[in-house]
């Protein structure tokens, strides 16, 4: 009987002491102390954890609530961080009955940021398809977690391109005027196809193997801030992808939205400040899917706010990012959305975010605009939204040219300059001709190089943050811009081994491609130190002619721009133009290099552009 009960006290001591392994995942995988929260939820994940208990082994973590999902393999638990925490390793301890199971969670000291940096309209931003701008590993093109492969030859495949071609190529975007990079998502997309544009998220804490790993993000980062070059990221919290890992196993039935089949969107942003919208029509337009492989988040569910309020400061703080761009800002409930980014701006008060609201008006694209004077007293907190009304004037008053009828070619561009009373921050607008959802500029204007240039030069000049599309600097253009997004996100000419073309070096650029560069580089650089294209004011006068003039001005200074988008030449009438020259008699053009004296006989080339500095 002693040996029996000694052999049976020794078992249940040895099965008190095993480890359950019931964790597969912690996220956020690790946290900081100092954050101006002191409040964290942690959601675990493992086979049956919700029958656990978990507990604390530092009084320095309180354990406030934990809360139990539909389903039994996840618990939330809420710690509050209790001053005087250090950084280090804290230890939980989960048990059931007599199994227990000890895990360690991280807390790091933060990296100081006084010298953070956030974009700006001091900024050019240069966007980025990873996958189709520059391979400079081949070896990581394909992965043994990813179900599609690489094949270079289809048009929605994976190309292989990734986070060390763009490390690669920081000094060649540094020298043509890039001051910072707006990356399309990098996050792990494993769906079984078209996971290119990294928009169906598979794991918000990975980025994709294919693309790299999350230190070498990080490097990313670093490299380009020692550069001047800022990285801003890309977040979609209003949808993830059929492959993520949490597809086969909700936490909650309402953690996405759910229908009897698919049921997609209706797009009808319009229904959120529509005074007249049914509720069933904003409904769809907010819990409908945004396609096929993208299951829609309902940021409604406190938990599901939670964890993307998390997971975008982790990342902030983790990589050091310089700002965010939010995917289809107007398609998740737009009160959850702007809690969302209150809740990032109290971390970081400083930072710029700017959403995607694709709207065709300035009244539309107001209302998302934070502080905005909506009559529903609406406001989404957003720091910067993307110019769309802009975009559409630039796409179509190009080939406008001649002497076209009312309301046409350059008066378009003046037209949506005009409706900027409506904004609170005009200048703080992303402006844009073209990006990876759209025909590309050179497209837009008809395969015109003339035209192209005059494109750049408004860019360049226009009040609010201008955003270029990876190579646009070389005209870089689909052949057929009917056919799709796969084979209008070309690959950068250089960006693979083997490639005859190399932007990056310039080798065998055309004599067009060369003189285009050269354009863009100079009047890009220029911007960088020009503080008055970055916070100036804007007078423009109504285009005559198709001769659009605007001055971008501040108490020290003034540059005038002048667009001729006509088909002949010229004669500029300085006279029209007198209360902006009161205080000047000459310039000088930034692109040619010519001195202008203001009232001598001045003929403006046709399809031409003139940056001229007053003095």
């Amino acid at each position: 009987m002693v040996k029996r009960f000694f052999l049976l006290l020794f078992l249940f001591i040895s099965y008190g002491n095993m480890k359950a392994n019931v964790i597969e995942r912690v996220e956020p995988p690790n946290w900081w102390v100092g954050m101006n929260s002191n409040k964290l939820q942690l959601m675990l994940y493992g086979k049956d954890i919700s029958y656990y208990k978990i507990d604390s082994n530092s009084d320095l973590i309180k354990i406030e609530r934990v809360h139990k999902a539909d389903s039994p393999n996840y618990l939330f638990v809420d710690l509050v961080l209790q001053d005087g925490i250090k950084a280090g390793d804290y230890t939980f301890t989960l048990s059931r009955g007599v199994t227990r199971e000890s895990f360690s969670y991280t807390l790091n000291k933060r990296e100081p940021r006084d010298d953070f940096k956030t974009f700006s309209s001091a900024d050019m931003v240069y966007l980025i398809m990873p996958d189709r701008f520059a391979n400079g590993d081949p070896s990581n093109d394909n992965h043994k977690d990813a179900q599609e492969i690489s094949n270079r030859l289809e048009h929605y495949g994976r190309h292989g391109g990734d986070i060390e071609g763009i490390i690669k190529s920081l000094d060649y975007l540094n020298s043509i005027g890039v001051t910072a990079i707006w990356s399309t998502p990098m996050l792990f997309d494993n769906e079984p196809e078209a996971s290119y544009h990294g928009y169906a998220c598979a794991d918000y804490y990975r980025i994709d193997p294919r693309f790299g790993s999350n230190d070498m993000y990080k490097d990313l980062v670093k490299q380009a801030k020692s550069r001047g070059i800022k990285i801003i990221k890309d977040i979609v919290p209003n949808h993830c992808g059929m492959a993520h890992w949490w597809m086969s196993d909700l936490p909650f039935e309402d953690w996405i939205h759910k229908f009897d089949s698919f049921t997609r969107s209706n797009y009808a942003m319009s229904t959120h400040f529509d005074p007249y919208a049914s509720k069933v029509d904003n409904d769809l337009c907010t819990r409908g899917w945004f396609d096929t492989s993208m299951p829609d988040m309902n940021l409604k569910n406190p938990f599901v706010l939670n964890y993307f309020i998390q997971n975008a400061i982790w990342w902030v703080e983790w990589s050091g990012i310089s700002g965010i761009r939010v995917d289809t800002f107007p398609y998740s409930d737009k009160f959850a959305i702007a809690n969302w980014i209150k809740a990032i701006l109290q971390e970081y008060p400083s930072i710029n975010i700017v959403g995607e609201a694709w709207f065709g008006s300035a009244q539309e694209i107001a209302y998302w605009e934070g502080g905005a004077r909506n009559a529903d007293g609406y406001n989404s907190y957003l720091p910067s939204v993307m110019d769309f009304p802009l975009y559409d004037a630039i796409q179509k008053a190009f080939l406008e040219d001649g002497d076209p009828g009312w309301g046409e070619g350059m008066f378009r561009i003046y037209r949506s300059l005009a409706l900027d009373n409506i904004y609170v921050n005009p200048i703080g607008l992303m402006v844009f001709g073209d990006n990876h959802d759209t025909h590309r500029l050179f497209h837009a204007v008809g395969y015109d190089t003339k035209k192209f240039k005059m494109a750049l030069t408004l860019l360049a000049t226009i009040r609010g943050v201008p955003q270029i599309y990876y190579g646009t600097e070389i005209m870089l253009s689909s052949l057929d811009g009917t056919l799709g997004h796969g084979p209008e996100r070309v690959n950068m000419p250089g960006g693979w081994s083997g490639d005859s073309k190399n932007v990056f070096t310039g080798e065998l650029l055309t004599p067009i491609e060369s003189d285009v560069l050269k354009h863009f580089s100079k009047i890009f650089n220029w911007r960088k130190t020009s503080e008055i294209i970055h916070v100036g004011n804007t007078k423009h006068y109504w285009p005559t002619d198709n001769l659009y003039v605007y001055f971008r001005y501040t108490d020290s200074g003034s540059v005038m721009i002048i667009l001729n988008n006509n088909n002949r030449d010229i004669k500029l009438d300085w006279s029209r133009y007198a209360e902006s020259l009161e205080k000047y008699t000459k310039g000088k053009d930034i692109i040619s290099g010519l001195e202008y004296v203001v009232g001598q006989e001045t003929i403006i080339e046709a399809q031409s552009s003139v940056i001229i500095e007053l003095y």
